[in-house]
């Protein structure tokens, strides 16, 4: 299915949410926007912003960007934007934003959501989880990383239809360096009791199924799995709409 695809009317969601929807690496608001119009078709409040360096503020990178930015930004976001009771969904590597946003702001978080989510525990690092980088399919400066043009158009978006691959990789952008290579730190994060869901999609590679399940697992989550590739939110959006509804 397009990412232009209208929403279907068939299914019906109660009761209506406030939803945040948080992107990974290499991506923007835009990649949830099958999901977030299928949401907003049947009433929720959805957020999907874009953070800082990435996307449309590709232009905006510099040194200085880190997973916390990312999530003290996402936590302004619940807080200028009065959010309450949030079913906070990320996806990738905006899983790790994701966990420390919400310990920023435990009081507004109604149901956490781990979307082929990548959750790291405080001291890990990115390739503790995923292993080392490929050589040959990253390019790097002093700021970003990225794949390269022939690895983004080839194997990255690979399980997408032509039209919709060929739409993702015009809106790909590197992502902030510090964000991959810096450890994660939580200081409450797995101590507190949070209502969780967790999505594997099962033809992904990364995150691993075994650290998903160790997610699930340390947050007594409900575990669902698609048959899908990396971006559900493009390939199966009906079907992911519906496990967040």
């Amino acid at each position: 299915m397009s990412a232009g695809a209208q929403p279907s009317s068939s299914k019906r969601y109660t009761p209506i949410a406030n939803y945040v929807l948080v992107h990974g690496a290499y991506q923007g608001g835009w990649i949830w926007k099958p999901v977030a119009a299928r949401l907003r078709a049947a009433g929720h409040t959805v957020h999907a912003p874009t953070l800082d360096g990435c996307a449309e503020r590709h232009a905006q990178v510099r040194r200085g960007i880190t997973l916390e930015t990312h999530a003290q930004e996402l936590a302004q976001v619940l807080f200028y934007e009065d959010l309450e009771q949030v079913v906070f969904v990320g996806t990738s590597l905006g899983g790790m934003v994701m966990c420390r946003a919400a310990e920023l702001v435990r009081e507004r978080i109604s149901r956490l959501v781990f979307v082929d989510a990548l959750a790291l525990l405080s001291g890990e690092r990115l390739t503790d989880i995923i292993g080392t980088r490929r050589p040959g399919a990253y390019e790097e400066t002093d700021v970003t990383i990225g794949r390269t043009k022939t690895h983004a158009e080839t194997q990255l978006f690979i399980d997408l239809d032509a039209a919709t691959r060929r739409w993702a990789v015009e809106r790909y952008t590197p992502h902030p360096i510090a964000v991959h290579e810096d450890p994660v730190e939580l200081a409450t994060f797995w101590t507190l009791p949070w209502s969780a869901t967790v999505i594997r999609c099962r033809r992904s590679k990364n995150p691993p199924e075994s650290h998903q399940r160790r997610t699930a697992a340390r947050l007594n989550a409900v575990w669902h799995e698609l048959d899908a590739g990396h971006y559900p939110m493009l390939s199966h959006p009906a079907e992911l709409t519906d496990l967040l509804a």
